[in-house]
């Protein structure tokens, strides 16, 4: 499996994710600068957390004119996997390749903390070595993270099982007090409808070595490597 890593200007968590997909996970990965146009080697893309291009306008807006992001949409409609994680989340939102926008945090604060995550849908490409419901302990740290959209795209994400991540509390209750940004439906994680995209606010390479306390993250990223036949 070749893994391609999005750097853009301002990206900061790109080591990060290089790390544990290079060195945890054995897979064959590569620095791709936002600049270069080719990605037809790759077999899973990665735009990581940070604050591309300094945040101005809005987070990601900027990016998703980089020209790295026309051969990512490229990509994204042949099916190969994607995940965007926290900047890269806004990114794919600002790009199109997600439904929704990520708005200031409704505390008007930057949070900095682990999270409890709900997997609400472990029939994915990105989730299908997590048990239904099971509980990931995930850290956050973001500005702008609390995910909205309109009602009717609520309505069809819902449905169409696209809401992969919630927020939560240790056993699972889906509340205000466990939602750290106000997010809407305490969403912290979506596909796109063919289901080779994920956006997720949480860094799951921050929990990917016990070393660091928990390795639940390792799960994400494993899953993607792993073949997965869905339905």
């Amino acid at each position: 499996m070749k893994v391609a890593i999005i750097v853009f200007p301002g990206s900061n968590c790109d080591h990060d994710v290089y790390y544990v997909f290079k060195k945890i996970l054995g897979q064959d990965t590569n620095f791709v600068w936002h600049k270069d146009v080719h990605l037809d080697d790759y077999q899973i893309i990665v735009l990581p957390g940070g604050f591309s291009y300094g945040d101005y306008l809005r987070c990601g807006a900027i990016s998703r004119f980089s020209p790295i992001m026309k051969e990512v949409i490229h990509q994204a409609k042949k099916g190969i996997k994607i995940i965007g994680i926290c900047n890269g989340f806004q990114i794919l939102t600002e790009s199109g390749l997600l439904p929704g926008a990520l708005l200031k945090n409704d505390n008007q604060k930057f949070v900095c903390k682990t999270v409890n995550l709900k997997v609400e849908n472990n029939s994915t490409a990105f989730t299908h070595l997590c048990r239904p419901g099971e509980i990931l302990r995930i850290p956050v740290a973001h500005g702008e993270g609390n995910y909205y959209c309109d009602h009717e795209t609520l309505k069809r994400i819902q449905e169409s099982g696209q809401i992969v991540f919630k927020y939560a509390t240790p056993d699972g209750e889906i509340n205000a007090d466990a939602n750290p940004n106000g997010s809407l439906y305490n969403i912290a994680g979506i596909i796109n409808e063919e289901g080779n995209i994920l956006g997720m606010m949480p860094h799951p390479e921050r929990r990917s070595e016990k070393i660091l306390g928990h390795n639940e993250g390792r799960k994400i990223l494993q899953s993607m490597i792993e073949n997965f036949s869905g339905n």
